[in-house]
């Protein structure tokens, strides 16, 4: 193959991989009776507008947080020990990337923890709960649900085991009044898909309730 096919020949490869759809973001409930005790610092204007690591839109007004490893949506309880202060906030965001951090606090959560003027505070997290934002399907889509949960561990562990045969299962929690439930579910497009899948898990012994969009 000469040179001229093979600039070609890149350039289509690279088209056909950057046209594809980007996967749904997996949704895993928070360890339930996590707790961490360290030092919490906050940030603000210079990040305000740009995206997060969950590619929601920073808002240093909202109560929100930057954690290593919590899932996204974790609703975390922070305590300022230094003042007794305490604030929920959502994980929306990766970070601290300093060693000696264990959460990054967006301005609003830091000014109700008084510790704009320190900058850091000494503080203890709690989990208490999930919220993650409903993700909004596309017309016509197709969503093959195999469970749902008030029990966060028992829909990771049907996750966990339906990742085996279908690589793109996610979580979606549902609040319903003061209940959340942990829906089980894969997004298919069309019926086609959504029936061979759907015989595939019910030989396997998974039912499937089969939603149109």
């Amino acid at each position: 193959m000469n040179k001229v096919k093979l600039f070609w020949f890149i350039i289509i490869l690279f088209s056909i991989y950057s046209c594809k759809p980007p996967r749904p973001l997996t949704v895993v409930p928070p360890p339930s009776g996590y707790s961490e005790t360290g030092i919490a610092s906050w940030y603000g204007p210079e990040f305000h507008g740009r995206p997060t690591s969950s590619l929601e839109i920073f808002d240093m007004n909202e109560l929100t947080a930057a954690h290593r490893t919590l899932p996204f949506g974790t609703l975390v309880l922070v305590t300022n020990l230094d003042n007794g202060r305490t604030v929920t906030v959502r994980i929306n965001d990766r970070g601290p990337f300093l060693k000696d951090r264990i959460i990054d606090l967006s301005y609003a959560a830091a000014r109700m923890l008084g510790m704009i003027g320190p900058g850091t505070a000494r503080v203890r997290i709690e989990v208490a709960g999930f919220k993650a934002v409903e993700e909004k399907p596309e017309s016509g889509e197709i969503i093959l649900q195999m469970g749902a949960f008030l029990n966060p561990d028992k829909a990771k562990a049907l996750y966990l085991n339906l990742k085996k045969l279908v690589p793109d299962v996610f979580i979606s929690p549902y609040q319903a009044g003061e209940r959340t439930f942990y829906r089980v579910r894969l997004r298919v497009k069309d019926e086609s898909a959504a029936k061979s899948i759907s015989e595939k898990l019910a030989s396997s012994g998974y039912p499937v309730l089969v939603i149109k969009r």
